[in-house]
């Protein structure tokens, strides 16, 4: 691939704004709705904010980390850049779809490019009713909460909280709860990418329940889906020696 415009975006840490200042006054630039290609500074944070901000763009991203994480980043270097982001490999990845409704009867969507989880606001145990198309999995689930990832994501909160890791291209999410104390040995499932997850929220008044898609958070649901949305596509641009599916790899072998 040859990208002839190329817009930069950084985050507001003084390590990607000084790369933005660099980068800026050695390259020739456009603004990002000119752009065929978007370089983003920072971290993993700032890249999900920066996809989640360009989601309808259909433009590719390359990040060059600047910030703390940067499992998402290519490393940062101010040479050769054109003839880096031409030699790029990428990723393509869906987001999931979250359809959440509070105690109050109002809907709410959100997408999310990482997980959706659902986690308790007080200090009881949620108790959830979880289905995977349309049948009833799990009847009870009393635990600090669950969440649906996916592949990408699966390095994420979905690794803290003991779920598998996805390579990119295993067209699968990840179904993992969080902290379960009944069924306790239950540690999770994996489902295929076209599953339609659904959670009910028992005793939702006196357990109350938040769903989060990435960055939105809807306080006291009584009900959430979840989907793939497979009309959408992100693209992620990666150097080749280090690209999303090797490091991805990588991870299921570190001590």
């Amino acid at each position: 691939m040859k990208f002839q415009r190329i817009a930069f975006s950084a985050s507001d840490a003084p390590a990607a704004q000084d790369a933005l200042a660099l980068l800026e006054a050695r390259y020739d630039h456009v603004a990002p709705e000119e752009a065929d290609v978007i370089v983003a500074l920072g971290g993993d944070g700032f890249m999900l904010e920066t996809l989640h901000k360009r989601i309808d763009a259909g433009k590719p991203i390359y990040g060059m980390h600047r910030g703390s994480i940067g499992f998402l980043m290519n490393n940062y270097d101010e040479e050769d850049l054109q003839e880096r982001l031409a030699a790029a490999k990428p990723a393509k990845l869906h987001p999931l779809r979250m359809l959440a409704k509070d105690i109050h009867g109002s809907e709410h969507e959100a997408l999310a490019i990482n997980e959706v989880s659902l986690l308790r606001e007080s200090h009881q145990t949620a108790k959830l009713r979880v289905r995977v198309d349309g049948v009833v999995r799990i009847e009870e689930l009393i635990c600090d909460g669950i969440l649906v990832s996916t592949p990408a994501g699966s390095t994420a909160y979905n690794l803290s909280a003991h779920g598998p890791i996805i390579p990119i291209g295993a067209n699968l999410l990840a179904l993992t709860p969080i902290s379960a104390f009944r069924p306790r040995r239950w540690r999770g499932a994996l489902l295929p990418q076209s599953a339609k997850v659904a959670f009910e929220i028992n005793e939702a008044d006196k357990r109350p329940v938040s769903a989060v898609a990435d960055f939105t958070e809807i306080r006291d649901v009584t009900e959430v889906h979840v989907t793939e949305d497979s009309k959408r596509a992100l693209v992620l641009l990666f150097d080749p020696e280090h690209n999303l599916e090797e490091r991805i790899l990588k991870e299921q072998f570190l001590p």
